[in-house]
């Protein structure tokens, strides 16, 4: 038995609890929450574990294998080095980081204790694109040339998660980093990229729709766009619409979990929804079941059988995309993403 810690009580970490309640062999023995009355509700609904305001505490009360941290990215560093030294396997939250240089610095920190850190990209681990990457592992289309990955939805997010409307940086740093590493995920990593933001809901404080054109390594091409202010019925959201092309055939998912494998004058559909997991619901089932696959692999990353995907190091990359686009948005050049500099437009 893998005995963990989860730190942040908050939205999103109800479904972190709740999946590590649902996968065998592991056992969360504490949470810890800054607001201790959130952390002992938190408790008290999910399963009972200890409860800590105090991140030293709880590392001075429990022997732990592994420590989930689902806090706000700005909290991340001094958390990640806080922790480090006490568990085998750390799983950070996305954004990894609010800054390259605290990235870097939590993956050297990390680095250095033997430990080994997983971020919490959660849309590879959707059985959508579990099933895509699949496909194009096994040569179904042959060798991919183009990707389109497409987040675009009208749903109210503020009213779960009202600080996302005061972000000033806010759909690339948010849904944008994870479209950012399924590009990468499916196409390989970048060498140039451009993208453009806009402001479109007067009530949020930072970009709420953008669009990047990606250029791979490999040669091929591959586009990104997020909108949190369309007008779509009915609403698609949190579905993502994904085409990837290859020389053999193209891989085309729609947002009504229907997968389209085409091929020379062929083509088959695939459902690809995923169950309802029995504490979820629609339309977030398909988050909840990426969370439990994501920690899932968590488990096997601990009993040796694999390595972290994505792991810090590799999330670094991610990043610098997301980062590079606000200086492609804001200068309005190309960013060459093999001389891009963080702070460097």
């Amino acid at each position: 038995m893998k005995i963990g810690a989860l730190i942040g009580c908050g939205f999103f970490a109800q479904n972190h609890i709740q999946a590590w309640n649902d996968i065998s062999g592991v056992r969360i023995d504490a949470v810890c929450d800054l607001d201790k009355s959130k952390a002992e509700a938190f408790s008290k609904q999910f399963g009972g574990a200890q409860v800590f305001s105090s991140i030293d505490q709880m590392l001075n009360a429990h022997d732990l294998d592994f420590i989930d941290i689902a806090t706000v990215a700005a909290s991340h560093r001094t958390i990640v080095e806080q922790v480090c030294g006490h568990a085998d396997l750390i799983i950070c939250q996305k954004p990894f980081a609010e800054n390259l240089a605290d990235a870097q610095t939590m993956v050297s920190a990390v680095q250095a204790t033997g430990a080994q850190l997983l971020i919490h990209e959660n849309f590879r681990w959707q059985k959508a694109f579990v099933t895509m990457k699949a496909l194009l592992d096994k040569g179904r289309i042959g060798a991919p040339h183009f990707a389109r990955f497409s987040f675009r939805h009208g749903y109210d997010n503020y009213a779960n998660q009202p600080y996302l409307a005061e972000i000033k940086r806010f759909t690339i740093m948010d849904v944008g980093l994870h479209l950012f590493d399924l590009a990468r995920h499916f196409m390989g990593d970048v060498t140039r990229q451009s993208c453009t933001t806009q402001r479109v809901n007067p009530i949020v404080k930072g970009e709420d729709v953008f669009t990047a054109l990606l250029a791979h390594d490999s040669g091929a091409t591959s586009t990104i766009d997020c909108s949190f202010y369309s007008k779509i019925d009915p609403e698609p959201f949190p579905q993502t619409a994904a085409w990837v092309e290859g020389n053999l055939g193209t891989l085309e998912l729609r947002t009504n979990f229907e997968l389209v494998v085409h091929g020379a004058g062929t083509h088959e559909i695939l459902n690809v929804e995923p169950p309802v997991p029995h504490w979820g619901e629609r339309p977030w089932h398909n988050v909840q079941d990426s969370v439990i696959r994501l920690q899932t692999h968590a488990t096997e990353i601990m009993a040796g059988k694999t390595g972290p995907q994505p792991s810090g190091r590799d999330n670094l990359k991610t990043m610098a995309l997301a980062l590079a686009a606000y200086d492609s948005a804001e200068t309005g050049q190309t960013i060459d993403m093999t001389r891009w500099k963080a702070g460097a437009k």
